[in-house]
């Protein structure tokens, strides 16, 4: 494409040749295009529905309440439920494309963001949403957005046959290479390092990284250090170390976008 002033023709800034290619390239109906609605649609309806939420427990007298028909509390995971159902038959049977593809991606990520933004219900199978092990749910949230990202970004789990010198491999070189991968991030799983085994998925040298350091404590391997203290003690410094340097922007950062977790009231007994 060019531009041209008069008669003289010239090529356009580099922002906006950018610009113009980024756009150009825009297929309706492609993957990537479905991804970014999917995670639209997740990263939208999870602050709205925690913005929702919030003005609900500050009892706002002009916004909602929670639905109750019967004195039943519907919680909105179950609309989030109903809404993946929905969306997931309608693009597994009739496969849409175009403005019906991007508006199922959308209604999907928005299902995933009300079913996981009470992933803590379900896992504790009791409502904390605002206390401590209700985080778990925002955690949930982001490690989705974040595996979403890192598709767009180009990258794809155990997908080493891309690589230039393994896509020369025999089949059987390229499986051994994707269960190592796996298992390394499953090692990174039980050691508790959630983000480094996400990421050691799309990158295998990350989750090699991973395995090979100490687990953290309270997590499923670290019950392998009871015979050995000296493992155990190492373990305890180095998240105490880790814990001091995250852990006061990760509570601002939690409470910014969750809300404080619930304090209990101390009332005096008569």
């Amino acid at each position: 494409m060019r531009y041209s002033v008069g008669n003289a023709p010239s090529h356009p800034p580099a922002p906006m040749a950018s610009l113009i290619s980024l756009f150009g390239s825009f297929q309706p109906d492609s993957s990537r295009n479905h991804l970014i609605a999917f995670t639209l649609g997740l990263l939208i309806t999870f602050l709205g529905i925690r913005a929702n939420t919030r003005l609900i427990r500050a009892n706002v007298r002009f916004w909602f309440h929670d639905i109750k028909p019967g004195g039943l509390h519907i919680h909105h995971m179950v609309v989030g439920v109903v809404v993946m159902v929905i969306s997931g038959l309608v693009t597994i049977a009739t496969n849409p494309q175009g403005f019906w593809g991007i508006a199922t991606a959308v209604a999907f990520g928005g299902g995933v963001a009300l079913t996981l933004d009470e992933f803590a219900l379900i896992l504790h199978l009791e409502n904390v949403y605002w206390h401590d092990q209700g985080r778990v749910s925002v955690d949930a949230v982001i490690v989705t957005i974040a595996a979403a990202l890192l598709f767009l970004g180009g990258l794809q789990p155990f997908n080493v046959a891309d690589a230039s010198p393994l896509g020369r491999l025999g089949g059987w070189v390229i499986t051994v290479l994707v269960v190592i991968n796996v298992t390394l991030a499953v090692v990174c799983f039980l050691k508790g390092k959630l983000w480094t085994g996400l990421l050691g998925c799309f990158v295998p040298i990350v989750a090699l990284v991973g395995a090979t350091r100490l687990a953290r404590p309270g997590s499923p391997w670290s019950r392998r250090y009871r015979d050995n203290p000296v493992k155990r003690e190492r373990a305890e410094r180095r998240d105490q170390r880790e814990a001091a340097m995250v852990r006061a922007w990760r509570v601002s950062f939690f409470d910014l976008i969750a809300g404080k977790p619930h304090i209990p009231r101390i009332t005096k007994r008569v």
